[in-house]
């Protein structure tokens, strides 16, 4: 179970990964200086299981960074709802096996803390502090491949 951490509207990428680490490749010193500046608790929110980041329009927008994606999972973000994302980051976030769904229901009901769980296979992200579950279009096979392949290596 992971519990969920909210934002708003457009988290563009040098809020996720400020612009001074885009030259280190180690996954962990990024996943170390992931939403500083933006989030000082980032760290704190994320609970030995992972966590959930719930967030409104456009996340990912600015720069196709792929770090930004790349420090959410190392971070131990198991998941990103939004009611939309920025397109290079989607796909970033895909080309990783960090699931990206867009609902804008489950976007704007789920709050900070509350524990929430996604089904790839058949789309249904639920909300357990609630009860409450979103039906979404599930990720195709070769999408599911790839999110499987990532949490194997």
């Amino acid at each position: 179970m992971n519990k969920a951490i909210k934002y708003g509207d457009n988290i563009d990428t040098d809020a996720i990964m400020p612009s001074a680490y885009l030259n280190i490749t180690d996954k962990t010193v990024l996943a170390a200086h992931c939403m500083e500046g933006f989030d000082p608790d980032f760290k704190r929110k994320i609970s030995e299981g992972g966590a959930v980041i719930v967030a409104g329009r456009n996340f990912g927008c600015g720069s196709s960074r792929e770090q930004a994606p790349t420090a959410l999972k190392e971070s131990g973000i198991a998941l990103i709802i939004a009611v939309s994302f920025a397109r290079l980051f989607y796909r970033n976030a895909i080309n990783i096996g960090l699931p990206v769904i867009e609902c804008a229901s489950a976007a704007e009901e789920i709050c900070e803390g509350h524990d929430v769980i996604f089904n790839a296979a058949n789309g249904i992200i639920r909300n357990e502090s609630t009860g409450k579950e979103y039906m979404t279009k599930p990720f195709p096979e070769f999408i599911q491949k790839i999110i499987n392949h990532s949490r194997c290596i």
